[in-house]
This record gives structure tokens, sequence and C-alpha cells, in this order.
């Protein structure tokens, strides 16, 4: 039977405005077995969020011990001096000892999930001269933030089966705390105003014990009875109900903490099997990169097979609330695709399948996908970036090379988003860094290599017709390139007039896009206040051009590209203790504030750890020695072997604890940079780079024999001019016949268009070398019978 306790309620309503909490973690863990669907994370030597019932619904804020003498003293285990180490080699357990700074006493905690329920486990033993320590007082602090937020919990003492717990609800989903020792006194408060925390500072005692507090942002505080052991395992277990939340944890604590941690232990060996051995092209003897494949296979979720999130993280949590709820444990098809070809690189094939049958079903009707969804494929932001559209037909050529396609067809969702590039591109609504509208290289690299790689798809089918037309438009992006992204007047480096730039602006509603680089200004957004915040676009710089060599669409030795790697190394590059790193682009505003306090909608951009990866990979392709980027990586990783999303790009602050070449405040880990890690030594391995696309390279790179001179009418991209000796091709989204003339209409064509599986109609007219005249045409709608109403014009130069 459960009771909950009294009618007792907590002061102080509804607490403090609720924040998350760090997002540089230290560790993060989860059970192999996806009957534990809980995930945890760690900073500071105590556990922050956890996650359930799926990797992207975080729980709670943090956990942590409280220690007093009762008398002359309180300490937020938080607060102590901390020292962190796994427990084994490649698994996700992590040791923690947590010491007074006078060296009184010590907090040993052990940390993993229990590896088939849905229960945190942390076994503590507190040590010290046995006289002093038995004047200690040890307290468990929960802050639940259930349901992705810290607003609206409600805490409850709770009495089952003769034993005190602590429990937290909202709306439908419960957590229950407790350990193998009783707790002696419990209370329920609202955080900041009657929570254990402000109790304890007050006196050092524990005078308050309130059996609720209801609809706030509420703590959970229970004194730990140490009169029979220094050493128990606290346990922190989820459910739908309060009795299964219970039950789970009562379940988890009555099976010795050891056989729990050993079974954790064997299931994670079991992770192992088929790995690709390439310790000896780390420098670190493979722990970062044994490490990586457990991060990465702990970020994908158990209850949607192949969902990968970003990283268990909410970038400068501690400065975020309730508003702000994706952070990034969400589902970005980019991050996802390059986190499971990670996994590929290293081995690991039934990972990137289940993503890839995920994406399928995750696909909307258009054949697009959203900017970044939920797990449940319930979009958040609603941006749309061609190479997030791109992204998954890669991996269904990477994994049908590897021959793991199974019995899975992944052929319609292939055809249904190469459409969608053809449609809506070739102008991205938001480029990779997810902030501007316009051509960009890295965009263009992604959809040509994807086009390419779809083509070969349509070939297998026997479809010749669909290859060649996905061919063709490929064709058209590849051999615009230069014209749509390389300025001409470079000004960043004496003597570099012709690069790459980030992007040309240029709007997807607009039907006359800017398609000169050396025109228009990019707005750059998270600018501090009065800061300029538009640019030259020409003069923006970011190194996504060298996708371009990495998929084999230009060659490492083209003398733009040449010249391009000489500009963002001057202007994007920065020197740290353990290596080079790159900055996204100049000017960048995300990142920690100048003063190195939280980004906050403004800041300034820092540097990369994913970027050396990239910049090692053409340095790899140009036959050049990548030991610089590999060990640079691994100098960025945290001793547990976490790499960052950034780090801090300039000298030393100790009293913001910034240091030069380590994680600032955004996301750590980021898996994206992981799996960056893991291709570049797989890379190194081969001699060749893991993403090149060699059907690619042998359309581009070779004598080009097979591709078109084409340039492409449609209504988003509305062209006014096309070369002699081209071909003219004119798209629509419906059947129609176009009547046209070369000759200023005095005399007249009709040509029916011809329908493709793409949702695509066109007409072709060869433009040849003795024309002179424009070419005028409008439109006859077939299904509706009704003319366009207007005459188009194209001037043949």
């Amino acid at each position: 039977m459960v009771k909950i306790l009294g009618q007792g309620q907590a002061f102080g309503s509804p607490g403090i405005t609720p924040r998350w909490t760090h997002a540089s973690k230290d560790g993060v863990g989860t059970a192999y077995s996806t009957s534990s669907r809980v995930w945890f994370t760690i900073w500071n030597g105590i556990v922050t969020e956890v996650y359930y019932p799926t990797v992207d619904k975080p729980q709670i804020r943090d956990l942590q011990y409280l220690i007093s003498d009762g008398k002359s003293f309180f300490h937020e285990e938080q607060r102590l001096e901390s020292k962190m180490e796994f427990m084994w080699t490649h698994g996700l357990g992590y040791r923690i000892t947590n010491s007074d700074p006078q060296g009184r006493y010590a907090v040993i905690k052990e940390v993993i999930a229990d590896p088939h329920l849905s229960c945190i486990l942390q076994h503590t033993k507190l040590t010290g001269e046995d006289e002093f320590i038995s004047q200690l007082q040890l307290y468990a602090l929960c802050a639940p933030h259930l349901n992705v937020g810290g607003e609206g919990n409600n805490g409850y003492a709770v009495e089952v089966s003769g034993y005190h717990i602590l429990a937290a609800e909202k709306e439908g989903t419960w957590l229950a705390l407790g350990a193998t020792v009783p707790f002696s006194r419990l209370s329920c408060g609202y955080v900041g105003k009657s929570d254990g925390w402000t109790d304890l500072a007050d006196n050092f005692q524990m005078d308050w014990e309130f059996d609720s507090a209801l609809n706030g942002n509420v703590a959970l505080t229970g004194k730990l009875d140490l009169d029979d052991s220094n050493e128990f395992t606290l346990g922190l277990a989820f459910g739908t109900n309060l009795h299964n939340a219970i039950s789970t944890l009562f379940q988890s604590l009555n099976v010795p903490f050891q056989q729990q941690k050993q079974h954790y232990i064997e299931q994670w060996k079991r992770s192992r099997h088929g790995i690709h051995s390439l310790e000896d092209v780390s420098y670190d003897e493979g722990k970062l990169y044994h490490n990586s494949i457990s991060l990465l296979l702990a970020h994908e979720d158990k209850a949607y097979p192949g969902a990968l999130i970003a990283s268990l993280a909410i970038p400068w949590g501690e400065a975020k609330d309730d508003q702000d709820e994706g952070g990034y444990h969400l589902v970005w098809t980019r991050d996802l695709v390059s986190s499971v070809a990670g996994l590929v690189a290293a081995g690991e094939t039934d990972t990137a399948m289940r993503s890839l049958i995920y994406l399928a079903t995750s696909q909307q009707e258009d054949g697009g996908f959203a900017q970044n969804f939920w797990v449940d494929g319930e979009p958040y932001w609603k941006g749309i970036q061609l190479d997030e559209v791109a992204f998954p037909i890669l991996l269904a050529r990477l994994l049908h090379q590897k021959n793991a396609c199974s019995n899975f067809d992944v052929y319609p969702m292939v055809l249904r988003a190469a459409g969608y590039l053809i449609r809506y591109g070739p102008v991205t609504h938001q480029e990779r860094w997810e902030e501007n509208s316009g051509y960009s290289p890295s965009t263009l690299a992604s959809n040509i290599a994807a086009l390419i790689c779809a083509a070969r798809f349509a070939c297998e089918r026997g479809d010749e017709v669909t290859a060649k037309f996905i061919q063709e438009y490929a064709d058209f992006l590849e051999s615009h390139i230069e014209a749509w992204t390389v300025t001409t007047e470079g000004t960043l480096v004496p003597g570099i007039k012709q690069h790459y730039i980030r992007i040309t602006p240029a709007k997807i509603d607009n039907p006359h896009p800017n398609e000169n680089p050396n025109q228009g200004t990019i707005f750059i957004s998270s600018q501090s206040p009065g800061k300029p915040a538009e640019f030259p676009a020409k003069e923006i710089v970011d190194g996504g051009f060298l996708q371009l060599v990495r998929y084999g669409i230009r060659k490492p030795d083209d003398p733009i590209i040449v010249d391009s790697v000489k500009v963002i190394d001057a202007v994007l590059k920065v020197d740290t203790p353990v290596g080079p790193c790159w900055h996204r682009y100049n000017h960048d505003g995300y990142g920690q504030q100048e003063d190195g306090s939280p980004y906050l909608s403004w800041g300034k951009g820092r540097a990369w750890p994913l970027l050396a990866g990239e910049r090692g990979h053409y340095e790899l392709a140009a036959g050049g020695d990548v030991k610089t980027y590999i060990k640079a990586m691994e100098g960025f990783a945290s001793h547990t072997c976490l790499l960052p999303e950034q780090v801090w790009d300039e000298a030393d602050r100790p009293d913001v604890h910034m240091y030069l070449g380590k994680p600032t405040g955004s996301a750590m880990p980021l898996m994206w940079a992981h799996a960056e890690y893991i291709k570049l030594l797989r890379s190194n391995h081969d001699g060749r780079v893991f993403d090149f696309i060699p059907e690619v390279a042998n359309r581009y790179l070779g004598e080009r024999q097979e591709c078109k001179s084409i340039e492409i009418w449609k209504f988003n991209r509305q062209i006014s001019q096309v070369k002699k000796g081209q071909t003219l091709r004119i798209h629509a989204l419906a059947a129609f016949e176009l009547h046209w003339s070369d000759d200023n209409w005095q005399s007249v064509k009709d040509t029916p268009s011809i329908s493709t599986k793409l949702g695509i109609n066109f007409v072709d007219i060869s433009i040849s070398e003795k024309q002179q005249q424009s070419i005028s045409f409008t439109f006859f709608w077939i299904e509706s019978s009704k003319w366009e109403g207007r005459n188009y014009m194209v001037t043949v130069l």
C-alpha cells in the first residue's frame, strides 16, 4: 500500500525560476540493454540531467549530496574537489571521488544505470577518519524537472511497505528516490524558498519536514541514516505512475550493486563485437576511439530504434529555463547520419540500418525532413536545410555499399528525397549552421553527391530515364558551384581575390535570386548589442567548401580550393596547446560571451574541434600528414574522453574557468565531433577519405564525358540568360505544354512536357551555337486547361 504522508505543504510556492544545468558534461551513460530506458549525465562530480523514457526527455536538473556536521559547516557536493575516472575500459560507468577541501572526508561514488530497469544507481561510500565522519550528516537532494520542465512539478514524501521515500510527479510521469539505507527525515520544498539546500544553509540543520510541495519548481531532500553503515546504494527510478516508479526502485535496489555493475559491464562488452582495430592510428592508445563508439551507441533511443540525438546536453543550460525545451537532445538528420556513419567506419552497421529505417519513417510527405525533431518525429524547429534532405540518401548509399540494407527497400525514400532537392533547390532556406539562406558550398556538395547516389539507385532498378534526369540536375548544380559561391573580389588575405565564401545570400521565395557572390550582404545573428550584424557576403568564409573535396566533386589541388584553404587557415584558425582548431566562420556570434559568461542570444563564436577533423580529412586527400589533426582532436577531449562542441579560443581566464583549447559552456559531448574523429582514424588507416564517393569522382574529376551542359528555368529560379550550346530545361510541378518561340514569336512551337517519377515535368530546348534571339515561352496547364497568363523570356548569350 502506497501512502502519501501527512498534509504539511511547503511554503514559498512556486519557487525561483527554474534553470537547467551546465552542458559541459564529464560523463554520460546508459545501459546497453533496451529494457533500461534511462540515461544519465554527470557534471562536476554529480548526476545532472537524467533522461526517461526516451533519450530526448530530461526529467531532473540534478541529484547530489549535501554534507554537514550539523554545527559548523555545510557542503554542497558539486562544490567539492572532484576526481572522475572510468570504472573499466570501453564502457560508460564512472567512479567519482568528491573530497572535502580540508581532506577530512571524501564521498566515493560509482554511477551506472540498472542494466534492465529504468533506475539510476549510485553506489556511495563515505570515507575519512572514523571519529570525524561519525559526526557527519548526509542528505540526498534531487531537483525534478519532469517532462522537460522545472515548472509545475509536485513533490511528495511517501510511505510504502514500511519504507519512507521521496517521489515527484508531473503530467503522469513519476520518479522515486530511495536507498539501501533508510531516510531518517524527508522534506519537499520549493527551490530557493523552502528546499533542503536553503534549510541547511541557514544553520547546518534540517529544520523543515514538509510532506509535499505542489505545482512549482521543487526539490526533494532526504537525510540518510548512516548509523549502521557508511556504504549504501542510492536509486532514482522512473515510471508511468507512482506504483510503477516505486516498484522499479525497490526491484533495482534489491539486487546487490556489484551484481548490477557486473551485468552492466557485460552488456557493454557485447557492443565491441566486430569493431575494427583502429587503435594503432590513434595517439592515445585508442581511448577516445573506443569511448566515441560507446557514446554514439548511447545516444540512440530505445523506444524509437535508430533515433540518435545530437547530444545529451542543453548548451548553456544554467542560463536557460522551460521556454527552451530542445537543447541538443533532438534528432538532426545531419548529426544522425554523421553519427551512424562514424559507427560504420568503426565496423558497426546495425545501428546505421536502424537509423535508415527510422529516417524513412520520419520523412515528410513531400520528401523533405524537418530541421530537427523529437524522437517520435514531431518537428521542433521549422527551418528547411537541403543538406539534411541529402544526408539520408548518402546513408542509404553507404549501407548499400556495405551490403547492409537487408530486407528494407530504401528506394522510395531515396526517390522522394531526390525529388525534394530538385523541386525546392538550389537555394537552401538554411545552410549547415542553420542561420542563413542562399547558395552554400557545403549544401551544394551534399546535394550533388546525394543526387548522383540517388541516380545510381535508379540505375540499379533499371530506371535509366529517372537516373538520367537526376544526374543531369546534379550536373547543373556542379557546373554552377564557382559561379554561385566563389568571390573574385576577395580582400581577407592579400593576393587572394578568388576563394569560396560561406554563402551567397538569396531568398527561397525570390524567383530571381542573387547568384553573384560578389554582391549582397549577410545578416549574422547572435551579435553582441551595439555590434554590426550585416557584412558583405564576399568577406564571410567558412570551411564548408571542403565537402566538395570530401565527396569527390573537386580535386584537393584545385587552385580555388587551395587558395580557399589558405584563407580559412588565415582567418578562422586558432592555435591551442594541443593543436590547431577552426571557427565556423568569421564574425560568428554563437558562443561564450567576451567575458566568458554564457551565451544568451548573443556571444562570440568559438573554435569547433570537429572542424579540425574536417581540415584533417582535406589534408589526407591532399596527400598530407594527418597526425596533427588526430592529436589535436584527442587533445580537445576531456580526461573522460568527451569531445566538446566548442573550445575557448583566447588566453586563459581562470576567473571564469575558461582555458585555451578547453571546453566552453556549449554542448559536451557532441556526437558529430566524435563521429568525425572516428572517420578521421578510419580514413588515415585506409589512406583515403572515408566519405569519398567514387561514382561522384568518376563523373566530375575525370574526362566529364557524361556531364551535360544544362541551364534550368523553374518557377523558384526564373533565369534571364542561357549560353549558346547549352540545353535550356524548363521545370514545372504539373503537366504542361510549352508554347514557345526562338524568333520573337514570328514562329511558335508547342512542346508537351515530359513527366518524371519525381513530381517534376520538363521541356528541353537545345540552344544552337547560331541562336541570336531570346527564347520566349508560356505555359498551357493540361489538368486545368488554362494558360499561364504571362510570357517569360530568356536571353541567349
